[in-house]
């Protein structure tokens, strides 16, 4: 009779699986909230056991004790958790670094929501970008007076979520941008204050909504006021926090005219450099002599550009696969082929000949392809086709002269590459506060810095990106 019945249910459960794929098939809303369970169950698979929410044992075994119903299996799954995972709350905490001299050179702050609406010239403050709440109650980006198509259904809530629980900042109406940040995301003085506790003497900062909405706007000039209000806020959120605090200008490449004002403009006002998104809205490599005016105006400056990754036009990420499910995860990682290839412009077009005291940094893109980048153009460069190029030295010859590279604190190649490369190149970065990177940036720094002789971890930690923005 067991079986029968079995065979019966099993039998049900079929029709029933085929009725919820041909309504899945149909269902727009449906698709959506899938990919977003999709990316959710990436997420919890990715988590390393030192980043799983406080009381995570705990709260499961309650769960299970409390309902007598739950299958004995679960109870015995549940006991059987690993005990270091009790440990977990440590990601939580924030860690102190043991060695003097740390700076991140790559942090992230999350913007006033309503700095577009404050910061605009008034005449343009009607078109500013806005959080608005979907039907659902979800919130979203509205860029120019349209909903992005990408900034939507709740996951402004993730975006400061880094040592969070994952329980605080799954898309919900309550998990909204303001409440998912993590401690020193939203406040200046909040993030001095996390410098001190980590024991790191500053940070250089990067937006958050800032390396996500060029990629949907398509008016050149609306996207340079965008990037001008961002950068006059960013100047005052950093002014009262004794230069630990270090604001860089955004810049968009859509009108290099207005993009070297712009430089100029906010250098004057406290900006230590600028930033550019590792696309152009004219699709014009990065090296093209188009940007010359931009190159010349930060040589005379004395301040570095960095490419920073951000989301991007569809037209520019990558079409090779179909039926990437999940793809969140082949876009993350492999989102810094975009800064290579702007970095590789730069040779293309012979810069560093045209502007030999440009520095040039590259961000959250890693610092471990380097070596094999280099290896390559070098030998491209003295190959029977290298003449091509026209350059007057070898390429990693201006990367050791002109170019700086972050890498990230998990990574092990780093000592090599310093060694190889240049010892006064690389610097690392935290990503903070953003959720896809782990919150034990620290331990993790601390043990690539212990790998290093002494001069070699003091420059990576903090004297390299301070000579490199001349701070």
């Amino acid at each position: 009779m067991n079986r029968v019945c079995e065979e019966q249910q099993e039998a049900l459960a079929e029709r029933g699986r085929a009725a919820a794929g041909a309504h899945l098939r149909e269902c727009a809303d449906c698709q959506a909230f899938m990919e977003a369970l999709s990316e959710i169950d990436a997420g919890l698979r990715a988590l390393h056991p030192v980043d799983a929410p406080p009381q995570l044992v705990e709260r499961l075994v309650a769960s299970v004790r409390a309902d007598s119903g739950r299958p004995p299996a679960i109870a015995r799954y549940v006991s059987e958790v690993p005990e270091r995972l009790r440990g977990a709350e440590r990601s939580q905490r924030v860690q102190r670094l043991d060695y003097a001299g740390g700076v991140d050179a790559d942090g992230h702050i999350l913007e006033d929501p309503e700095l577009w609406e404050r910061y605009l010239e008034p005449e343009l403050r009607d078109r500013a970008m806005r959080l608005r709440r979907d039907e659902r109650g979800l919130e979203y980006l509205e860029i120019d007076g349209t909903p992005s198509k990408v900034v939507r259904g709740g996951m402004l809530g993730m975006l400061g979520g880094m040592g969070r629980n994952i329980g605080d900042v799954l898309p919900s109406p309550d998990h909204t941008y303001v409440a998912g940040a993590s401690f020193g995301a939203l406040d200046a003085g909040e993030r001095v204050e996390r410098l001190n506790k980590e024991n790191l003497d500053a940070a250089f900062l990067y937006p958050t909504l800032g390396v996500l909405w060029e990629a949907e706007c398509t008016d050149v000039a609306m996207a340079q006021a965008y990037t001008r209000a961002y950068n006059r806020w960013a100047v005052d959120f950093c002014a009262d926090s004794d230069g630990r605090l270090i604001p860089i200008a955004h810049l968009s490449l859509g009108d290099p005219v207005a993009a070297t004002k712009e430089l100029e403009r906010a250098v004057r006002a406290g900006a230590k450099g600028g930033w550019v998104a590792p696309f152009t809205m004219t699709r014009k490599p990065h090296g093209h002599p188009d940007h010359d005016r931009l190159f010349a105006a930060a040589q005379d400056l004395d301040v570095p550009l960095a490419i920073h990754p951000t989301f991007e036009p569809k037209w520019a990420t990558p079409g090779r696969f179909e039926s990437l499910h999940g793809a969140h995860f082949f876009l993350n990682v492999t989102s810094a082929d975009a800064v290579r290839h702007a970095f590789t412009s730069f040779f293309q077009f012979a810069v560093f000949d045209r502007f030999p005291r440009l520095r040039l940094v590259l961000l959250e893109s890693g610092g471990g392809w380097i070596g094999y980048w280099l290896d390559r153009m070098d030998g491209y460069a003295k190959s029977l086709l290298g003449p091509a190029v026209p350059l007057k030295d070898k390429p990693s010859t201006y990367f050791r002269r002109q170019c700086y590279i972050s890498c990230d604190p998990d990574e092990r190649t780093i000592p090599a590459l310093m060694e190889l490369y240049g010892e006064d190149r690389f610097f690392w970065a935290s990503d903070f506060p953003h959720p896809d990177h782990t919150g034990n940036y620290i331990e993790e720094l601390e043990e690539l810095a212990g790998k290093l002789a002494p001069v070699q971890r003091a420059k990576l930690l903090g004297e390299n990106v301070r000579r490199c923005y001349g701070v």
